[in-house]
């Protein structure tokens, strides 16, 4: 084993023990060290602090500048929460992660759609905590979602059988991916697609997110076209320490369009919408905004036309 495997072992197995000791407690308690942690991160983790500041500008240019850094303040605390979550979404026992969910808004979307003989195509954007959304679909419907491992290879056992444990089938983000997808959805089953974020050239199209367009997939249309899935937008809203709801929303009717320019503005205004449910609980510090129309058109000063520098 190379030095770097060795240190990138080390690393993999810290994360691991502190996600497990973080497991064991309660909810209440991760989410008052989320509130300690956040604003540090806010704070003194410049990047995570611009990058927030800006898509909160762009999103809600109406805003004074202090409520926006406010609102930048309570996202941060709510990403930090996310994260504290994760031992306890991946390892608490599944008593534990189910009584957490103290309500579910909108499961009869799922339910009468399967009634009809449709699969399900939940888009999960990174609002509250996904991996709780992930846990519960899992938990009550046949579920597959694509996965890519992460950059610490050691920690893609602990992240797999987190996310795999209560039964969903995690598939690789690629045509052999897509293609166990199309066969989960022409079962009737329920699949679960990242709308929020940014895919390679050639993989998407540009929509306007929060009036600004944004690099979107257009993987939703290919999926809908072949099997006549239903799509809902489905999130796992923080409670503050106290559990978490889960709500389903119909998703807008652009979604169901062959025009794939439509379908993604559809997208993301089903990701508006869910976002609206609590906006602090989106994450923001992510780099929606960074492909642009100029640079995929080949301008040469492409650069200037960045958001995030």
């Amino acid at each position: 084993m190379s030095q770097t495997d060795s240190a990138s072992s080390i690393q993999a197995k810290a994360i691991a023990a502190t996600w497990r000791a973080l497991s064991s407690c309660s909810l209440s308690a991760l989410w008052r060290l989320a509130r300690l942690l956040g604003p540090l991160v806010y704070r003194f983790s410049r990047r995570e602090r611009q990058v927030t500041d800006i898509n909160l500008r762009e999103v809600f240019p109406e805003l004074p500048p202090d409520r926006r850094r406010a609102q930048g303040r309570q996202s941060m605390v709510h990403s930090t929460a996310t994260m504290l979550e994760l031992g306890f979404a991946w390892m608490a026992s599944p008593q534990r992660v189910e009584a957490s969910v103290r309500a579910v808004h909108g499961r009869e979307l799922l339910d009468d759609a399967r009634a009809e003989g449709r699969g399900v195509i939940v888009l999960a954007p990174h609002y509250g905590n996904w991996e709780i959304l992930n846990f519960w679909l899992s938990s009550h419907f046949p579920f597959t979602a694509m996965y890519e491992p992460p950059k610490i290879a050691g920690l893609d056992p602990v992240i797999r059988h987190g996310r795999e444990r209560m039964g969903a089938s995690l598939v690789p983000t690629n045509p052999r991916g897509v293609a166990s997808l199309l066969k989960a959805l022409k079962r009737s089953e329920a699949v679960g697609i990242l709308p929020d974020q940014v895919p390679s050239w050639g993989s998407g199209v540009f929509a306007d997110f929060f009036h600004r367009p944004a690099y979107t997939a257009t993987l939703l249309p290919k999926l809908v076209a072949r099997t006549q899935a239903r799509v809902v937008t489905g999130v796992a809203k923080r409670r503050n320490g106290h559990g978490f709801d889960i709500h389903f929303l119909a998703a807008d009717e652009r979604v169901y369009a062959a025009d794939e320019a439509i379908s993604a503005r559809g997208v993301n205004a089903s990701v508006e919408a869910a976002i609206d449910l609590d906006p602090v609980q989106y994450q923001w510090e992510y780099k929606r905004y960074r492909k642009t129309p100029e640079e995929e058109q080949g301008h040469p000063e492409f650069r200037r036309f960045r958001l995030y520098r």
